[in-house]
């Protein structure tokens, strides 16, 4: 009798444990899933103020894809206005257009190093043809990225960079950049060999 007493008393200390797991278990999953709903249900309009004082009004959800952007919002800020004073305009909305972008269709991940030196082989055709522009452009888009802390747009700019001097001579990369030499030949001569190591590398 005692013996089957006590088998009763562990069926219903783990038939409770049970319980308790499983409420716990319910709560966890519902405060998850309260969460991912509000950061996927953020119907706010953000306004990004350019350096020369130009307010575009974007949804949150694209807002968000810069890390300083996301850091600079209030949870409960209605009307947030956040200013970005080292990006211009013109390149805002770039940005802009890359971000509304990823959100419908996420750029493929970059691999390392690159397998081409033809962007639309590396990412999918629309983030190629947005870095087919001329070389400010894309080079105030490398700096915007990296102030306003967008991975995803940082590592295609760069990448872009990558794929342009991939495979060229010194020389030929000075041209494609405009870059003008300071060295000597010799000079010159003695940073190659003192770097040969970095060339053999890649």
């Amino acid at each position: 009798m005692e013996r089957a007493s006590q088998q009763s008393k562990e069926i219903l200390d783990t038939q409770n444990t049970k319980k308790v797991f499983n409420l716990h278990l319910h709560l966890h999953c519902h405060k998850h899933n309260s969460i991912r709903y509000k950061m996927d249900n953020d119907e706010r309009k953000i306004k990004l103020i350019s350096k020369e004082g130009d307010d575009y009004e974007v949804p949150a959800a694209v807002a968000k894809m810069s890390e300083l952007v996301k850091n600079m919002m209030e949870d409960d800020d209605e009307d947030a206005e956040i200013p970005l004073p080292n990006v211009k305009a013109t390149v805002l909305k770039k940005v802009i257009e890359f971000c509304t972008h990823h959100i419908t269709e996420p750029m493929n991940e970059i691999e390392k190093p690159l397998k081409s030196s033809i962007m639309a082989e590396v990412v999918q055709t629309w983030y190629a043809e947005f870095v087919n522009v001329e070389q400010v452009i894309l080079f105030e888009l490398i700096l915007a990225a990296n102030y306003m802390d967008i991975k995803p747009l940082l590592d295609l700019t760069c990448a872009t960079v990558a794929s342009m001097i991939k495979g060229q001579t010194p020389e030929e990369i000075r041209r494609i950049f405009n870059i003008s030499n300071d060295f000597s030949p010799e000079e010159e001569a003695q940073v190659r060999e003192e770097n040969k190591w970095c060339e053999e590398a890649y």
